[in-house]
């Protein structure tokens, strides 16, 4: 892997004060002599490193006033939305939004697999299925998202359309984390099962409607159990 320039390395760590909530949404980030100092680089190079994140719209400058951060919904990279979602502070709305994706794109990946999985794939499914039941009972935690994940990357391959694979391939990180956390409370591993189970037998049926209404269900599901076991409990 080629070695991250100075200029690279500048903004990312600038990027990373940002996600962790030291320059929230609307303050102004330190001047180039202060960054220069701290980073121990040049104002030349804390200048560029600005303009990398300005073209990102990560950050906006106002001529006179300063440089200030923009809303996360007004950056214009996915992999620093992405770190924002698995690094951030505020967790919970990330959660939520990344729900939201899903929703979106899964549900329409499930109704175009329900024409065109192969039996040998219905089988797989089920295999998954089976998985996270084994996990379950056994407490293997990573088992069981290993399970849940792979059961709905096999839904994505399924609908044969490329946009959707390449959409949810820089997803998988933050998913993985996201599964990690949620996936620890039994009761949501048991809601999971049980929708994965309606999923599998709605894909085998060949029905696009059910397909798509098992996963909407199951998207509903996990948003519920979101908030009542995970959400909930960080604000009691």
């Amino acid at each position: 892997m080629a070695r991250k320039s100075l200029v690279g390395v500048v903004a990312d760590e600038l990027l990373d004060r940002i996600i962790a909530g030291e320059f929230p949404p609307g303050a102004s980030v330190p001047g180039e002599l202060e960054l220069s100092s701290r980073h121990e680089v040049s104002r030349m190079t804390v200048r560029e490193a600005m303009k990398t994140l300005e073209a990102q719209r990560i950050l906006s400058v106002e001529r006179g006033r300063g440089t200030f951060v923009n809303p996360i919904n007004r950056w214009g990279s996915l992999d620093a939305v992405l770190r924002a979602a698995s690094e951030g502070t505020n967790d919970a709305s990330a959660a939520i939004q990344l729900i939201e994706l899903r929703r979106m794109l899964e549900t329409g990946a499930c109704e175009l697999a329900a024409g065109r999985m192969a039996d040998s794939d219905i089988q797989a499914l089920r295999a998954q299925v089976e998985r996270m039941r084994q996990a379950h009972e056994t407490n293997d935690l990573a088992a069981f998202v290993e399970a849940d994940l792979a059961f709905h990357d096999l839904i994505l391959q399924a609908s044969e359309n490329v946009f959707v694979a390449v959409l949810f391939e820089p997803l998988h990180r933050v998913l993985e984390k996201r599964r990690t956390e949620t996936s620890k409370v039994p009761d949501i591993q048991k809601h999971a099962i049980g929708h994965h189970q309606n999923i599998a037998d709605a894909l085998a049926s060949r029905d696009p409607h059910r397909a798509r209404d098992a996963m909407d269900a199951h998207m509903q599901q996990t948003l519920d159990d979101l908030k009542t076991f995970v959400l909930a409990e960080g604000t009691a």
